[in-house]
């Protein structure tokens, strides 16, 4: 897949772009990017919207609008948690846990997924995991009670999930919460540094086709391009 990114003022004419060469749209909240169906083929684009820009299924879009969102990025043992409104962090936090086995590198909750319980250090580990869980959510609610968020970024892998909503202390926000926005990207070690980058990637608008399928899209150049997997 190849991707090509805009800033936000530049969606609404690159939705008129693709919408002459024949793509049908449809705006995707969960995701908040525009499907671009082709009727002639059964094949998709897609434009994901900058987190900072508002849209409704009309396609309207406000840029008047200051977006504020949670941004909550997760993996074994480390965190971010950070607050932005439009392009300003006006808050971050970063979390570390022992949580890692050391020899093996897999952390304490995958080992106990398929291994059970070991001797050596387990609950000490498992101790931490769970007191990491219970230092984040404690970060979120004081964020929660402060701030009043449009959309909350999040990247937890599966096996965290659980972890994070049942923890002795309670995570602000249901796993259903209709707010919640997947981050569509792979997450390096979560630490500010990556937390900005990441932040930056949220801010762009990126068009993402098949070149071998959907070729015409190629002219659309912004300047920035690379392939999705790298």
């Amino acid at each position: 897949m190849k991707s090509l990114f805009y800033n936000a003022e530049q969606v609404p004419q690159l939705l008129s772009q693709v919408e002459e060469l024949g793509f049908s749209p449809n705006y995707d909240y969960e995701k908040h990017r525009i499907e671009l169906s082709w009727p002639r083929k059964n094949q998709e684009a897609y434009i994901r919207l900058p987190i900072t820009l508002s849209c409704n299924t009309q396609f309207e879009f406000d840029f008047e609008k200051e977006i504020s969102y949670l941004m909550l990025l997760v993996q074994s043992g480390s965190a971010s948690v950070g607050v932005f409104k439009g392009e300003d962090c006006l808050a971050h936090k970063v979390f570390s846990a022992y949580m890692v086995r050391k020899k093996q590198g897999t952390s304490q909750i995958k080992h106990l997924k398929t291994k059970g319980k070991s001797r050596a250090g387990s609950r000490v580990r498992l101790a931490s995991t769970l007191e990491f869980f219970e230092e984040i959510n404690l970060r979120l609610q004081s964020h929660f009670a402060v701030f009043e968020f449009d959309r909350i970024a999040m990247s937890c892998s599966k096996i965290l999930i659980p972890y994070l909503y049942g923890a002795k202390e309670a995570t602000p926000f249901d796993k259903k919460d209709s707010r919640i926005y997947k981050i569509p990207k792979h997450l390096h070690q979560p630490n500010f540094e990556v937390m900005l980058g990441m932040q930056k990637y949220l801010n762009k608008a990126e068009l993402v086709f098949d070149q071998d399928v959907f070729g015409q899209l190629n002219d659309f150049g912004s300047g920035v391009i690379f392939d999705e997997e790298e």
